[in-house]
């Protein structure tokens, strides 16, 4: 599958022009906090916690649109607004394809890095 689709290249070539040697950094960063993220909204549909759900998925979204995984942004803005309306119905297909999503993200980070 083509990179564009997962990621923002022209964001991404931006951030390691202005990150320059703290980019890596940046990458490895975004990596471990968004496993710890993916567990996070797994941890709150399990509870059934549609405030846990939306603040995670909210702060999972900002990370990924500021780092270029804008798809995977948009699947976070999908449960932050199940989270908030407190409707969790369809959500856990909604998480399932944001772990896909990540897998994708990762290995494309990785491999810059």
């Amino acid at each position: 599958m083509n990179e564009n689709t997962h990621l923002d290249m022209d964001a991404l070539s931006e951030l390691r022009e202005v990150m320059g040697e703290e980019f890596n950094v940046l990458l490895e960063t975004f990596i471990n906090d968004s496993a710890q993220r993916i567990n996070a909204l797994h941890s709150a549909l399990h509870s059934e916690d549609a405030d846990a759900l939306g603040k995670a998925a909210h702060s999972f979204k900002g990370s990924s649109m500021n780092i270029g995984a804008t798809q995977l942004g948009h699947l976070c803005l999908k449960v932050e607004t199940a989270g908030r309306q407190g409707d969790l119905t369809g959500v856990e297909s909604v998480i399932a394809d944001i772990t896909e999503e990540f897998a994708q993200v990762r290995h494309l980070l990785e491999a810059m890095s």
